[in-house]
């Protein structure tokens, strides 16, 4: 994803509430490796099972 692009979605994902995030996470197309890791580090922790969940 372009990076103009990404930054608007990473502002949004960051207003996100958790379902939000984990639906963003999982549905959004053409993420680099770092971009994942970049929403990743954003996402709560205590919410990590729950994105493990909707990965599968």
């Amino acid at each position: 994803m372009k990076l103009v692009e990404f930054e608007m979605l990473k502002r949004e994902f960051a207003k996100a509430n958790d379902d939000g995030k984990i639906k963003m996470y999982v549905e959004t197309e053409g993420l680099t490796k770092e971009q994942y890791g970049e929403l990743l580090r954003l996402f709560p922790v205590n919410k990590i099972n729950e994105l493990e969940q909707a990965l599968k």
